[in-house]
């Protein structure tokens, strides 16, 4: 028997391709099953098969677990102290083995050792395979829809299968058994039954990389696409950059006849691209990501990493596009919050702020409207820029002397100082709860008491909205503090 086993084994490594030590592992883990079958509980139970005879042995063995854990398996675990009684220098998470009687290989452990050996061998086979095909470094399955399963679709390419998952297929896109399909390779999961490979045929990964097999000059190095920004299916923008300043990077990008990027749109069920030139200026790379709008004018908000994009009327559809598609695209291409308004919009805002700036310098700095106009007038919109801007600066207005320069600052320093003092005694009312609130910055802190919230409830009842506009995070970040705030009630904790 033990030399029909080397047999057998060296028969199945050679068909199928595996190492023996697989194989062999395949048998001693089905003669293991075989062998608790013969005992009561959960057992555990280890065969070692010599590789050169055939002749196996059987072992009963324990796992050390540590005293103060206690017994949750009995039948295959030792507690520390009882362990050391059998073998003094034992240690936790080692195995105590005892020898018992090896199972002869009968017809029905034959029959259920060869399922454990098949299956082993199937996942080293599987396991072979997709080392393989994923050494070729691609990044793009190329391949045939198999079957449905459960909503997703099963891609079939050579001997690998991929799972395209229903949220990563192009929304309206029919496709049926037989069909031909590409998509992206965004990971490879082992651990999932049947198709391991995770597929996306919307994801910006994907659009990017048939840009790249499309224009040679990507791959080459005198183009690169910066970012890309998807509505699956509808709409997309890239933002492509030359090394190269003989090569034209929208023009290449859309190839003679607009070849290139209509064979990426064929491949996205008509998906239309917009090919944006990227730029180091902010204001300069949302102009070009608005097209086809024309901008009249855009003011700059680093604050609060926004923009306030003027167009005139005829252009504000297309600024905003169809569901606010064009400037949700442009927003997410350059990272930026985009608002879009018209002149009358903008002439009101721009009011509103130049107002409220002015009543600052009155209130703060005790001042009639007169001063506080020059003062706007010559770009100044803070208190700390008056206090603070080099004197030198502030001399060089002609309706100021030096003396109404130096009181000036001198107000703006005590405004200040009266602010900060203010400030800390906010903060010093501010809940120890709400102070020990995982990802809240002592800067956050101070922002959120100058705004009345001193305690974690009151955070968790603020909406979006209200704490961006308080902290000038983005909507994720805020989203996520409030729901870190709200934890407590769903927990039921003080």
């Amino acid at each position: 028997m033990n030399r029909e086993m080397l047999m057998l084994v060296e028969a199945i490594s050679r068909e199928k391709n595996v190492e023996r030590d697989v194989v062999f592992g395949a048998v001693e883990a089905a003669l293991a099953q075989a062998t608790k079958k013969l005992y009561k509980g959960e057992v555990d139970i280890r065969v070692a098969v010599d590789r050169d005879s055939g002749n196996y042995e059987t072992f009963r063995r324990w796992l050390v677990v540590p005293d103060e854990a206690g017994l949750q398996n009995p039948d295959a675990e030792e507690m520390l102290m009882d362990a050391r009684e059998r073998i003094a220098d034992v240690e936790e998470g080692e195995y105590i083995e005892e020898s018992v009687e090896s199972v002869p290989i009968g017809r029905i452990g034959a029959m259920a050792a060869k399922q454990v050996i098949l299956q082993k061998i199937r996942d080293a086979e599987r396991e072979m395979l997709l080392n393989e095909f994923m050494s070729r470094g691609d990044k793009i399955l190329v391949g045939t829809v198999k079957r449905m399963d459960k909503g997703d679709i099963i891609v079939e390419s050579g001997r690998v299968e991929g799972r395209l998952r229903r949220g990563d297929m192009i929304p309206k896109e029919n496709l049926r058994t037989g069909d031909r399909v590409r998509a992206m390779i965004m990971e490879v999961d082992l651990t999932l039954r049947g198709a391991p490979i995770i597929l996306s045929r919307s994801a910006p990964e994907f659009m990017i990389e048939l840009f790249r097999q499309e224009v040679p000059e990507i791959e080459q190095g005198l183009l690169e696409i910066k970012n890309c920004a998807r509505d699956p299916g509808s709409r997309a923008k890239i933002a492509v950059l030359s090394h190269d300043k003989r090569v034209d990077p929208i023009g290449t990008c859309v190839g003679v006849r607009g070849t290139r990027v209509n064979a990426v749109t064929n491949e996205l069920a008509g998906e239309r691209v917009d090919i944006v030139l990227w730029s180091e200026d902010p204001a300069q790379f949302v102009i070009g990501a608005l097209a086809p709008a024309n901008v009249s004018s855009i003011v700059v908000d680093e604050e609060r990493h926004a923009m306030d994009v003027v167009v005139d009327e005829e252009n504000l559809a297309i600024a905003i596009g169809r569901g606010g598609q064009n400037v949700r695209l442009a927003s997410e291409l350059t990272g930026w919050k985009i608002n879009i308004m018209d002149a009358a919009e903008s002439a009101q805002k721009h009011a509103e702020e130049s107002d409220s700036i002015r009543k600052l310098f009155m209130e703060k700095l005790d001042v009639d409207q007169e001063i506080a106009d020059i003062l706007y007038a010559e770009g100044f919109t803070s208190l700390e820029e008056v206090a603070y801007v080099p004197i030198q600066e502030m001399l060089e207005i002609e309706s100021f002397d030096e003396d109404t320069v130096t009181e000036l600052r001198s107000r703006a320093k005590d405004a200040l100082l009266t602010l900060e003092i203010a400030r800390e005694e906010s903060v010093e009312e501010v809940s120890q709860d709400l102070r020990d609130l995982d990802n809240l910055s002592p800067e956050l802190i101070a922002k959120l008491a100058v705004k009345g919230v001193h305690t974690r409830d009151d955070l968790a009842d603020l909406a979006v909205d209200e704490l961006t506009e308080i902290t000038g995070q983005s909507e994720d970040e805020a989203k996520a503090l409030i729901m870190k705030a709200r934890e407590h009630w769903f927990a039921g904790q003080e």
